[in-house]
């Protein structure tokens, strides 16, 4: 099977997008990039596309122009062992961003994240419907995703 590669369309930001998230990802790594020549239509030298990869996966950043931005329609989900963990994404990716409710923010380019502890994917699926329910309104009033709080509402 070929790869199935995730393009994010930039207006001019993608090599300093690329830079931006691999310097947050463990074992992350910048790949080609490439560049726009004199038949453009970017100006000649502007980077066309560059390759990275993020947890094993890989992405490519496009600079296509104005045309298209991002909306939460599409957003990536990091998940978290653990508090710090998403107390460490959450101020990195917030960077210059701006923050949503229930663990969304979108970054300094307009890209939506979800930062969650996998303990929440847990607590929200219990059986006990009274508990799962108290997690759930306890996680509406949030931004970031605040885990001891979230097992405080579970516990009652």
């Amino acid at each position: 099977m070929q790869d199935l590669i995730t393009c994010l369309w930039f207006d001019t930001e993608g090599e300093d997008a690329a830079k931006f998230y691999t310097s947050i990802f463990p074992g992350a790594s910048l790949g080609e990039v490439t560049r726009y020549g004199a038949a453009g239509p970017r100006a000649e030298g502007t980077a066309m596309t560059v390759a990275f990869e993020l947890m094993g996966r890989k992405f490519v950043a496009l600079n296509g122009g104005p045309q298209y931005s991002f909306n939460e329609a599409i957003s990536f989900q990091v998940l978290c062992d653990g508090q710090d963990e998403v107390d460490d994404y959450w101020s990195k990716l917030g960077e210059g961003g701006e923050e949503g409710p229930c663990g969304w923010l979108k970054d300094r380019f307009g890209v939506s994240w979800q930062v969650i502890p996998t303990g929440l994917p847990r607590l929200l699926a219990d059986p006990d419907a009274e508990k799962s329910q108290r997690v759930m309104r306890s996680m509406m009033a949030m931004k970031k995703i605040d885990l001891a709080e979230l097992e405080r509402a579970a516990a009652g």
